[in-house]
């Protein structure tokens, strides 16, 4: 798991002094819309690949590719009827690749320094272009590419791309620079392990070497190329994305990319300045402010122009790859310019250090952090039947004070597939996950393409593994082929099953997009209800969500085998900020409507009774 690998080792990067949590003063989507976000996670060429062969360490005439015109209307359209409010297309900047494109001006790139045949969307060669795989017309791959974001925008629909601040690709070329922007690494003093100016860390009087390959492997899957020759030159060596400081990485460090300096010496000290304390309450024309007027590292400046770049081109915002591995000042630095050029940038970080969270999200600026270690892990294990939902309240009531900030998830590019057997091996697991997850916070919901209907990433792409649908390969992803029905989008060759899970993620997106209590309170009745319940159990999990007229109960059960029967309680703190008087109450489920019940209200306390079948989730709405 390439991204926790480095958590120990970036903490002395990206610490800065601890400040009491300040009130939010981002600027969240759902409070100017009136509504939670909701993203749809596409890897970009995976997603209209219609070609079904899937030969391990296929090339694109093997097995296919997908491109950017094949999110026609209807694909958008599809997308949008799940309560889509925002699509991330992963993998748009030029990456490094092994097809050769050398008769469209673009150089070839070593498979020694390449992992998997396509090569990792992590690992850019060129900020200033997107990859040449997914155009029809490699010539013409930025028209194809502004022509997608102008049919988001046509249906509604926002557009996020990702920035990977923290590295680029081993052989970084800019062939499509602006005016005056000069590649990473032109002018560097490459005598010196650091420079504040530099925009790489170097290993000087040693050059770089390949790592030794394990497992058997070999690029290519073992083809045969010229290229293949476990040689590839860089003189002197740089550190490797991950922070390896050796001259020859290992296999498993991220050994296809350089880190970027950002102005932190090999001894941890900082070449620009700390915010001042409590920096954190201001809003991000303060932090603008304050970084004007500054003397800051190269790489700092070369971030923001391309951020820029992408807005101009009229990306709505940022998905930042590894954030923590960067400064938390550059990121005040950054999100202020990106913030002062259009206040609505969707701005989201992948963020993996709890102990963090509050300096990336106040003193950084980010509108969001992906909520992996606390909620998603928590959750994954009550999912594999290991874990007790008593463990999921006291992870709100700890973020409080960010609940808004913290994107929940259950699959992306980087985890398993909820459906891969090292994961749940069912994908109908995931359903009281997904209403818990969305229905829980303020925060923003995301999903990964292919879950909707129950992907299970079974296969062998070559370079990656299944379980996850590879990021490295040219692969078909099959249950998302059958929806796409040839370009139809209307589920023609899907299952039952996965028609029937499409239609449950519908329901409640198109929910959670548009009601207006998941944007107010939030009260845990699950605690109550284990002290006080009867067969109320801890494979249960309950809460309310309320705001203005809208009132909810929500109750979900993670047991794929037992119905529960039980009389659920409603406190009484709840019942009283609800204003209900004593008497009875009618309520309805408006995932399916095909619960109807009444809540009575007794002395201040009311009771309901509920029986919950297997993987069942109720949101119940109490009637005016």
């Amino acid at each position: 798991m390439r991204k926790l690998l480095m958590i120990l080792g970036i903490v002395a990067l990206a610490t800065a002094c601890k400040e009491k949590s300040p009130k939010s003063t981002t600027m969240k989507q759902e409070n100017r819309e009136g509504k939670k976000v909701v993203v749809y996670q596409v890897f970009t060429r995976l997603f209209g690949n219609t070609n079904t062969t899937n030969k391990p360490w296929g090339t694109i005439e093997e097995n296919g590719v997908g491109k950017f015109n094949d999110f026609t209307d209807e694909a958008l359209e599809s997308i949008k009827e799940l309560g889509v409010t925002h699509i991330w297309y992963t993998g748009v900047p030029h990456h490094a690749v092994i097809r050769d494109y050398i008769k469209y001006g673009i150089s070839n790139d070593d498979p020694d320094v390449v992992k998997g045949r396509a090569g990792s969307p992590y690992a850019v060669k060129d900020y200033y272009q997107v990859d040449p795989d997914m155009a029809e017309d490699p010539a013409k791959r930025m028209a194809e590419f502004e022509a997608l974001i102008e049919r988001t925008h046509a249906h509604g629909l926002k557009a996020i791309i990702d920035i990977v601040p923290n590295h680029v690709a081993r052989k970084y070329v800019g062939l499509n620079n602006p005016e005056g922007v000069t590649d990473f690494g032109t002018g560097d003093d490459t005598t010196l392990a650091y420079a504040k100016n530099n925009n790489f860390y170097y290993i000087p009087g040693e050059d770089f070497e390949v790592p030794d390959w394990e497992n058997g492997y070999e690029p290519l899957g073992g083809e045969k190329r010229a290229t293949a020759d476990h040689k590839f030159t860089e003189s002197p060596a740089k550190w490797t994305g991950n922070g390896s400081r050796s001259a020859k990485p290992g296999f498993h460090d991220w050994y296809e990319t350089v880190k970027v300096n950002y102005g932190v010496g090999p001894d941890g000290h900082k070449d620009f300045p700390e915010l001042p304390s409590g920096y954190g309450h201001e809003d991000y024309t303060k932090h603008f402010g304050f970084w004007k007027d500054k003397d800051l590292p190269s790489s700092w400046y070369k971030f923001r122009d391309i951020a820029l770049f992408w807005l101009e081109k009229g990306v709505d915002g940022f998905r930042f790859d590894m954030a923590e591995m960067v400064p938390v000042e550059f990121w005040s630095f950054m999100n202020s310019s990106i913030k002062m050029k259009n206040p609505d940038a969707f701005i989201l970080a992948e963020v993996y250090n709890p102990s963090l969270y509050r300096d990336y999200i106040f003193k950084g600026k980010m509108d969001y952090l992906y909520d992996k270690v606390e909620l998603y892990d928590t959750i994954k294990h009550i999912m594999q039947g290991h874990g007790s939902t008593d463990h999921l309240a006291p992870i709100i009531e700890s973020q409080r004070d960010i609940e808004e900030n913290m994107l929940h998830f259950l699959e992306n590019h980087d985890e398993q597939r909820i459906a891969s057997p090292d994961f749940a091996g069912a994908a109908v697991k995931g359903k009281p996950a997904m209403v818990v997850s969305a229905t829980m916070t303020t925060s923003p919901i995301m999903i990964y393409f292919g879950q909707e209907v129950g992907e299970p990433a079974k296969e062998d792409g070559g370079f990656g593994d299944p379980t996850r649908t590879s990021i490295f390969d040219y692969v078909g992803v099959p249950t998302h082929q059958r929806w796409m029905n040839g370009g139809k989008f209307d589920g023609g060759q899907s299952t039952d099953e996965e028609r029937e899970l499409r239609d449950f993620y519908e329901r409640l997106l198109s929910f959670t997009k548009n009601s207006e209590a998941l944007t107010g309170e939030y009260k845990d009745i699950h605690a109550h209800n284990r002290h006080t319940t009867e067969w109320y159990n801890d494979k249960v999990y309950s809460f309310v969500r309320w705001k203005n007229d809208e009132k909810l109960i929500i109750i979900s059960n993670f047991d794929a085998q037992d119905t529960f029967g039980f009389e659920l309680q409603i406190p009484h703190d709840v019942i009283e900020a609800w204003h209900l008087s004593d008497g009875e109450y009618k309520v309805e489920d408006v995932l399916y409507h095909h619960f109807a019940g009444t809540v009575r209200v007794i002395n201040g306390l009311g009771k309901i009774r509920i029986d919950i079948k297997p993987l069942e989730s109720f949101i119940l709405k109490i009637k005016k």
